[in-house]
């Protein structure tokens, strides 16, 4: 999947401003001017990071990326504010699980490696979603083999605890190589 962010402003110095901050990275950069834009974009693009303003008309950036949260589940959520109390930032960064939030004006620099931070974030994430669908896979196949062939995933220690395998013959041995050949295709 690409890399591709959206932008949730409802002020268009701010957008383009994150714009031309972000001009130079290698990413596919989404904006909208209000939560229900960045919910309409959403329904047609897959986002790994998505950047809302906290104070926007209609809709506040908190209750944007929690519904970000609740629809998508996925995306990394970063809250921009101008001038949010404390309090009214931690009950943003808890309602929308919000990886990191910022004060404008924003430190470019910091923006920016907060945003890389963010996709690794994404990409470790989708990768450990991916390896736990092949543990679980991997496990209903060994439990299908382990009924087909009881005592297959068995292991025979000796004395010293090397893993002792069983005799099989050449035949048996071929016949189990063309069954896991095919079933790989």
């Amino acid at each position: 999947m690409k890399d591709r962010i959206l932008i949730v402003d409802d002020e268009p110095g701010v957008l383009s401003a994150l714009r031309r901050t972000l001009m130079d990275e290698p990413y596919e950069v989404l904006t909208a001017a209000s939560g229900e834009q960045g919910l309409a974009l959403l329904r047609k693009h897959r986002v790994k990071v998505v950047i809302s303003d906290e104070m926007m008309p209609g809709m506040s950036g908190a209750e944007f990326l929690a519904q970000v949260r609740e629809r998508y589940k996925t995306p990394v959520r970063i809250l921009l504010t101008g001038r949010a109390s404390l309090d009214a930032t931690i009950r943003a960064v808890n309602r929308g699980e919000i990886y990191r939030f910022f004060t404008k004006p924003w430190d470019d620099v910091e923006l920016k490696m907060a945003i890389r931070s963010a996709l690794e974030k994404y990409d470790l994430e989708a990768e450990n979603r991916r390896l736990l669908q092949t543990v679980r896979r991997q496990a209903v196949e060994l439990k299908l083999l382990e009924k087909e062939f009881p005592g297959i995933s068995e292991l025979r220690r000796d004395e010293n605890g090397t893993v002792l395998l069983p005799d099989v013959s050449e035949e048996e041995y071929a016949r189990i190589v063309a069954e896991c050949e095919e079933t790989d295709r």
